[in-house]
């Protein structure tokens, strides 16, 4: 008995001596777009044409290439912005920017995604810039997304949130209703985006943006991308099929690289 207690009597008192154990820590949603951004921009190189991407994500990694430079840990980056908001991002940061017109071959893009299915097909254009974001990434030699887990779907359209269509103005109500009868068997529905003073939403390139929700699959991506483009008035999609190379997907687990 005596032998027994003293025995336990140790494994308590080192017990009692031991730290505490740690909470777990959660991070928030834009901590970990952060470290998804700060991950891919261990890709880019000093000499690259970097295309910068639009968005929550993506400002996280125009920042942290903006710092680097300052650190001159990275020289000779010259970037291609997606849109007017990341410019002006851009500049205040001292990154040297050009365009498609003098750099056709673009080295690496880095930008979010609002959607990511098992093939790393992408669903992008939520925050407007889809245009111009296919524009470049479409012109570049390595592109990496990242995202946070949250952004993971079975197929394209899962998340219950919007598919994206850039439209020009005119009869904008006749474009609309082209695309909600073209996936009718979806059960699509297509509505106008509107900005905080609920007038129609105007991206850079002075268009509209037709939202489509989506209640099941589109089925064949690449058949339904012809048929919206197809349609007269729409300008682009917000359907990136097989244009990632890389997908950086942050979790509360850690770090996932998917690759083509």
């Amino acid at each position: 008995m005596a032998i027994a207690w003293s025995k336990k009597s140790a494994s308590m008192e080192a017990l009692s001596l031991s730290p505490p154990m740690s909470p777990p820590v959660t991070l928030t949603q834009d901590e970990l777009k952060k470290i998804a951004a700060y991950k891919a921009v261990e890709f880019v190189e000093s000499g690259m044409v970097l295309g910068l991407g639009t968005g929550s994500t993506a400002k996280h990694a125009v920042d942290r290439i903006g710092d680097l430079l300052r650190q001159g840990k990275l020289t000779n980056i010259v970037g291609i912005p997606t849109s007017k908001k990341t410019q002006e991002q851009a500049l205040s940061l001292g990154i040297p920017l050009s365009d498609l017109d003098s750099h056709s071959a673009i080295d690496l893009a880095i930008d979010g995604a609002d959607e990511v299915d098992p093939h790393l097909n992408l669903v992008k254009g939520r925050g407007g810039s889809l245009l111009r974001e296919k524009m470049v990434e479409g012109a570049c030699k390595k592109f990496v997304c990242i995202v946070d887990e949250s952004k993971l779907v079975k197929h394209l359209g899962g998340s219950g949130l919007a598919l994206p269509v850039e439209v020009v103005p005119f009869c904008w109500k006749f474009t609309a209703n082209k695309l909600q009868n073209l996936f009718e068997r979806s059960g699509c529905h297509a509505k106008l985006r509107n900005d905080c003073e609920g007038k129609p939403f105007v991206t850079d390139n002075g268009n509209y943006i037709i939202d489509l929700y989506l209640k099941t699959e589109l089925g064949d991506l690449q058949i339904a991308s012809d048929a919206i483009l197809r349609i007269a008035g729409v300008v682009e999609h917000g359907m990136f099929l097989d244009m990632a190379t890389t997908v950086i997907v942050a979790g509360e687990l850690g770090i996932t690289i998917k690759n083509k």
